[in-house]
């Protein structure tokens, strides 16, 4: 008996070069015979794959390429899925913190179970990246740092005017990113329109510092503690509910600078 897939001889139902199948087919779907080798029947068009199970041929280059192509989409499904989890999740994964609320723009915070993507206002996500990043730096996640610290910088930018808040926190990452120059820029322009205020005066005596502006920092450090009662006595959010932590470390951070410690 010769194959007629391969032309090889041989005997039995299926062919020993290729698997081909030697005996006539029955069509599960109207019971006709077909030629040996056959896919589908010449009948009714119905496909003799149910013979197949007992001994499939091997697939054509044409479905094995089908096949590749099929399961490089799926591939490539599942990449864009696991994208799209990295970079949502710091916004909406359960252990995100609902951003502070900012006095100039009144906005409110919102817990991060109950919101989506598009009720999102760019201030609001990028404040939840400054503090994916800030959580990163704290436990020296470079990995983290690098994804995301980008990505908030032009989140603020975005967000642009910003508030006193705004620009602290961009002055921040921009100092973290090692540009240091435009940290002090934008805590300079911040600062001209709010001469007093704590955070954005910190942002502009750590820039200096980090520029070996030593009189800059300290011209900056000597206002904030001059101004810090009353300052604080105002009860900002930005000091008693966005950075309550912080308040009383950048304090810290001017008398240390200003006593050479």
């Amino acid at each position: 008996m010769t194959c007629p897939r391969c032309g090889a001889s041989g005997d039995g139902k299926f062919c020993s070069s290729c698997g081909a199948a030697l005996v006539a087919p029955e069509c599960p779907s109207c019971g006709q015979q077909s030629q040996a080798g056959a896919r589908f029947c010449n009948q009714c068009g119905g496909s003799l794959a149910s013979d197949a199970g007992q001994g499939a041929a091997p697939a054509t280059s044409g479905s094995g390429d089908s096949a590749t192509a099929n399961m490089g989409w799926w591939i490539a499904g599942a990449l864009l899925a696991g994208l799209i989890l990295v970079v949502a999740w710091p916004i909406y994964g359960p252990g995100a913190q609902t951003p502070p609320a900012s006095s100039a723009q009144g906005a409110r915070a919102v817990d991060a179970s109950s919101v989506d993507l598009t009720s999102m206002t760019p201030r609001q996500a990028a404040d939840r990246l400054f503090e994916r990043v800030m959580r990163a730096v704290s436990v020296g996640n470079q990995g983290e740092i690098l994804s995301f610290l980008p990505m908030a910088i032009a989140a603020y930018e975005r967000a642009a005017p910003l508030d006193s808040d705004g620009s602290h926190h961009l002055a921040t990452l921009l100092r973290e990113a090692q540009r240091s120059e435009e940290a002090l820029a934008v805590a300079a322009q911040a600062l001209e329109s709010a001469p007093d205020h704590l955070l954005v005066l910190s942002s502009a005596a750590e820039a200096s510092v980090a520029l070996g502006d030593e009189d800059g920092a300290r011209g900056y450090y000597q206002h904030l503690l001059d101004v810090w009662d009353d300052e604080m006595a105002k009860g900002l959010v930005d000091y008693d509910v966005a950075h309550p932590a912080l308040m009383p470390m950048i304090r810290s951070a001017a008398e240390d600078f200003l006593s050479g410690g």
